[in-house]
């Protein structure tokens, strides 16, 4: 029977944990970058939809090439601070898109 020391156990152990976390952050990362790249492909459809106005076309235009950085940041290196503020800002420019459209959209039916 082999004898293994507890430095080696806890050495072993913390090496089988770093090798988990690698693969299940480059997971989280692609699954991540693969729903932004869906979200782009919305938001650049809302930037190319002649139905909107010119304005709201440009704010969806906003969002879509945010959300190109926010895909470059995160495939680049993965700072889950850096990622979470990013995925913040990201939510509040799709609110404000998407409350301007709301706006649009009752001040058209109204008039």
């Amino acid at each position: 029977m082999v004898k293994i020391s507890r430095n080696t156990m806890i050495k072993n152990r913390i090496q089988k944990l770093r090798t988990n976390l690698k693969i299940d952050t480059q997971k989280l990362r692609e699954e991540t970058i693969q729903n932004l790249k869906e979200l782009f492909t919305l938001a650049k459809n809302q930037a190319q939809n002649e139905n909107i106005k010119l304005k709201q076309r440009q704010t969806w235009t906003r969002v879509a090439t945010y959300i190109c950085q926010v895909i470059n940041t995160i495939a680049t290196h993965f700072d889950e601070r850096q990622i979470d503020q990013d995925l913040q800002k990201l939510e509040e420019l799709i609110n404000e898109a998407t409350t301007k459209t709301k706006t649009q959209k009752t001040t058209t039916t109204t008039s």
